[in-house]
């Protein structure tokens, strides 16, 4: 749940509702505001600031104002030029909605960028380095789009699998060893199979790596390294599920990228030994072309010291 959502359906005093109502009313504006200002302004104590502030669940109205500014950048950010529901119009042609499509998918991923946080990164990459075995719980189109990352992981050694039985969750949740981590994709949070897995990955004390939307929801409480997804999209009023699919997309390339290079040079010259017994696809592009020259030098130039 968003924090502007929040803050219409907690219950306040009448009080504190007309401090809320003014907030959100402000909106960005409320950032130059003292609470001596805040306070004459809705004829109320300013202790009420610091009241609404631990009913919404912080410290303090100094956390409040920079959650709720935050929020506010976020959705004031990107996105300016293209609806993520409706990217494109019915009478437009073949090479407008080719633009707005590629569009989208830029913006999205700038984003998502946005989203990511070093030290919640930095977590996940160690997660998914530790683990002996990493399982992807997804539905629908999310564990299809796992598939791609799992194949990745796979080819530099990591065991990855994703659970795709119908039914199956809690049984390969429940057989997940401790020392396993878990990834996690829902853009709700909420979804029942997803929670209830991450309520029986909790209980066996399975780190949970969360790819879920921005705000509270139970799959990012429940995670030990949460990452946002982009959260522009309604949940069916839309042409397609394009800036969720994007954002799942490209952090499973950040978290593959992120784990493949810490051992950079292993790693790469482990693909290329592999490709050259296994690849005996033919190209007639000089791009695409390999040669045995290219590959000793490419070699030689990420060999371990």
């Amino acid at each position: 749940m968003l924090l502007s959502e929040k803050m219409k359906q907690t219950d306040f005093s009448t009080a504190e509702s007309a401090l809320v109502n003014y907030i959100l009313g402000q909106g960005i504006l409320i950032e130059e505001k003292t609470i001596k200002e805040i306070a004459q302004a809705t004829f109320v104590h300013p202790s009420t600031l610091i009241r609404v502030s631990k009913k919404l669940g912080f410290d303090g109205w100094v956390e409040l104002k920079g959650a709720f500014l935050e929020e506010l950048t976020y959705f004031q950010t990107y996105f300016d030029t293209v609806d993520a529901n409706l990217p494109f119009d019915p009478n437009d042609g073949l090479m407008t909605i080719s633009n707005k499509v590629a569009t989208l998918e830029r913006t999205t991923i700038d984003d998502t960028l946005s989203l990511l946080n070093h030290d919640n990164l930095q977590k996940a990459k160690q997660l998914l380095l530790k683990a002996n075995q990493i399982k992807i719980f997804g539905s629908n189109a999310n564990t299809l789009i796992a598939q791609d990352f799992a194949l990745k992981m796979r080819r530099i050694k990591k065991n990855v699998t994703i659970s795709q039985t119908m039914g199956e969750n809690a049984y390969e949740a429940y057989n997940c060893h401790p020392k396993d981590c878990c990834i996690l994709i829902s853009y709700t949070g909420e979804n029942e199979m997803i929670v209830q897995t991450a309520e029986i990955l909790q209980k066996q004390q399975i780190p949970i790596i969360g790819l879920t939307s921005i705000g509270e929801n139970s799959l990012a409480a429940a995670s030990d390294a949460a990452l946002r997804l982009t959260t522009r999209e309604r949940l069916y009023s839309k042409i397609g599920n394009y800036t969720i699919n994007t954002s799942i997309c490209y952090l499973l390339d950040v978290l593959y990228s992120c784990c493949f290079a810490e051992n950079y040079s292993l790693n790469l010259n482990h693909l290329i030994k592999i490709g050259e017994h296994v690849d005996t696809r033919k190209s007639s592009s000089s791009i695409m072309e390999e040669s045995t020259e290219a590959r000793i030098h490419f070699t030689e130039s990420f060999r371990p010291n």
